[in-house]
């Protein structure tokens, strides 16, 4: 398998599938290949929600996660949806107020404040962002400026400043990290 496998999960409605949507839409931007697959229980909101992306320099030769890098986890009842595919060599991004169980698999377990930082910014909605924020600066999956176009993109217009905010305050709970991936393109 080529590239980084990705998972954001939680509940229905937390905005998972929009959160990697963006996040792939940026590694485009940035001249990424990316594979996107999603899956959602029936109810509208509280059941369980995941996005998962495979995001690499060249062709994607499977388009379905085997061997999760990294995971976003906003909810208990997303916990368990990654057994099997977490390892020791996986980093999970866990919400402290709503994840209160372990991921199988024994990865490096990362609590950040992902939804207070929501609530904090005004909408606990925006959890995803904050979540794709703090994702983005651990992982340097796309450069920040093709973070900031792809929101620009892909919400409506009057949410696009509320959504850079989040996204600034989800990179604040993490510092960037020491070494990124080069470059592949230039964002448009």
């Amino acid at each position: 398998m080529t590239g980084l496998q990705i998972r954001f999960s939680g509940s229905g409605g937390q905005g998972l599938q929009l959160a990697a949507k963006i996040l792939g839409h940026a590694a485009m931007l940035d001249g990424k290949s990316i594979a996107f697959s999603q899956a959602y229980e029936p109810t509208a909101r509280g059941g369980l929600s995941r996005a998962d992306l495979i995001v690499g320099g060249g062709e994607i030769d499977y388009p379905l996660v085997t061997a999760l890098d990294y995971v976003v986890i906003l909810d208990d009842v997303a916990v368990t949806a990654s057994d099997g595919l977490l390892s020791s060599a996986s980093t999970a991004l866990v919400d402290v107020e709503r994840v209160t169980k372990q991921p199988g698999g024994g990865p490096e377990v990362v609590a950040l404040r992902l939804i207070g930082t929501a609530r904090e910014a005004g909408n606990v909605r925006a959890a995803n962002i904050v979540s794709l924020g703090a994702l983005a600066a651990r992982a340097g999956i796309a450069g920040h400026d093709c973070l900031v176009e792809a929101i620009r993109q892909s919400v409506r217009k009057e949410f696009v400043a509320f959504n850079l905010e989040a996204l600034e305050r989800g990179r604040a709970l993490l510092e960037a990290p020491a070494e990124k991936p080069a470059p592949l393109g230039a964002c448009r």
